[in-house]
């Protein structure tokens, strides 16, 4: 992994939601919403995917968007880019398991399972229609992407916003070994109380938000810890997705590389990956790893570039 995915590892972060959905109803495999609170253009709540709470924002209107945020990140990452895009798009924001607001992560994730997740959460909240534009950011690129292979008639276009790149995925051990060691590391991190102590700083350095709180929970440590060391599982399992099921055809693909000055070798890795991808190439300068936070407008432009056009037409913010 990248060091680019190592620093979104660090962190994530309102320390009080307006009113804090509340989860309702009972465990079972199903997918369904439970309680939504309403404000203005957003929809807030959680949604039951596998028996696991999910915390959903919907917000907006238009043709649907959904962004995926990178290792160990949250909803809120994505917050200066949702209001470019509301009078656009309806924009689906949710936490993967153990991460934001969503309950703990009872498995280790998979790209398969990631983009199934996609699916469900969607159906969840009425939205399971016409297709939807995908968005990944970083580690959630792989997941956006297995989703517009393994759902194709689903996707109406893909967002890359520096991505991970892994031209030869590997991983040390085997996956079963790394993931019990990762629980037990987990558990032994979590009782000396070190999440607490030291984890929202560490968010706060890497990019402040007042949801830094959330990363003194240990959910949120174990579920970032997992997601790190299976990211190898991850970029092996869309490397042999991308031998078997071509992008769906005519859905537009962009790859967004932020650049923030110094060594080009990281813009040569994502124009690589647009070649691969047949995909157009942009360049989000200046900026750091969390484009959406650094630059916003950026990403809401080739959002809405790499998608259907509502009525009247969008335009892109200024």
């Amino acid at each position: 992994m990248g060091t680019r995915d190592r620093a979104a590892a660090a962190g994530a972060g309102h320390r009080g939601v307006a009113r804090r959905p509340r989860v309702v109803g009972g465990g079972g495999g199903a997918a369904g919403v439970t309680t939504f609170v309403r404000g203005g253009f957003t929809r807030a709540g959680f949604v039951r995917v596998g028996g696991v709470p999910h915390h959903v924002e919907v917000t907006g209107r238009g043709p649907v968007c959904v962004l995926g945020a990178g290792l160990g990140l949250g909803w809120f990452d994505w917050d200066p880019v949702v209001p470019l895009l509301a009078p656009h798009r309806t924009v689906v924001r949710f936490d993967r398991p153990g991460l934001g607001l969503s309950g703990h992560a009872r498995v280790a994730p998979t790209a398969r399972d990631e983009a199934e997740r996609i699916v469900r959460v969607l159906d969840a909240v009425g939205l399971g229609g016409a297709p939807v534009t995908a968005v990944g950011h970083s580690l959630a690129g792989f997941h956006m992407e297995a989703f517009a292979r393994l759902f194709p008639e689903r996707t109406a276009g893909l967002v890359l916003v520096d991505s991970s790149v892994e031209e030869r995925p590997r991983t040390l051990l085997p996956r079963g070994m790394r993931v019990a060691a990762t629980r037990a590391c987990g558990t032994l991190l979590c009782t000396t109380g070190l999440p607490r102590a030291v984890g929202p700083a560490l968010r706060r350095l890497t990019a402040p938000t007042p949801w830094a709180w959330l990363y003194g929970s240990s959910r949120v440590w174990r579920a970032a810890l997992m997601e790190y060391v299976t990211y190898g599982d991850t970029a092996r399992e869309l490397a042999a997705l991308r031998r078997r099921l071509p992008l769906p055809e005519g859905a537009p693909v962009t790859v967004l590389a932020a650049y923030g000055g110094g060594s080009r070798r990281w813009l040569g890795r994502q124009r690589r990956l647009a070649h691969a991808l047949d995909a157009s190439f942009r360049v989000a300068a200046p900026s750091g790893h969390l484009v959406m936070r650094d630059r916003p407008a950026e990403v809401a432009r080739a959002v809405l570039a790499g998608g259907p056009i509502p009525e009247p037409a969008a335009h892109c913010p200024g």
